[in-house]
């Protein structure tokens, strides 16, 4: 991975706006890590991805950490939302066939999908989110060397 961009946000709503403008760094198909701890804000970043595609409003958007996987269909993009805190293994992960939900409209967008191997190799991006106060986030979008053999551009 590469790094690409980097930003601080000092509120949630600048984490929605910079999610919002995410729009033209990731181009599907693609799948993202979400990596950060607990209430870091990967799912507030994800309101602003889900509205920056027209895919959802951000009040529409929530976690999915109890159904796992939440879709949010836009007028050309499909942002799929997966939280994988709960799933500790291969088989586990395997019965939500993610692979399935790859297509060239789609974005999955995976929360604690680090915890997998499989998903790191196959990622086309990692947002990272770090805590850094109250409500400020350090905010770091690595996307896979253009050089590897599974680079998007």
């Amino acid at each position: 991975m590469m790094l690409r961009l980097q930003q601080v946000t000092q509120s949630p709503e600048e984490t929605v706006a910079f999610g919002r403008s995410l729009e033209d760094s990731l181009k599907p198909p693609a799948v993202v890590l979400l990596t950060g701890d607990l209430g870091a804000g990967k799912t507030t970043l994800v309101k602003g991805i889900a509205e920056g595609f027209h895919a959802a409003k951000q009040e529409d958007v929530t976690s999915p950490t109890f159904t796992l996987v939440h879709e949010y269909r836009g007028p050309s993009v499909t942002v799929y939302h997966i939280d994988l805190y709960r799933i500790e293994t291969l088989r586990e992960l395997d019965t939500l066939a993610l692979d399935d939900l790859r297509a060239e409209n789609s974005i999955l967008l995976v929360e604690w999908g680090e915890k997998f191997e499989r998903l790191r190799k196959d990622a086309d991006a990692e947002i990272v989110i770090e805590r850094a106060g109250e409500t400020r986030r350090n905010i770091r979008v690595e996307t896979r060397d253009p050089a590897s053999p599974h680079a998007k551009v």
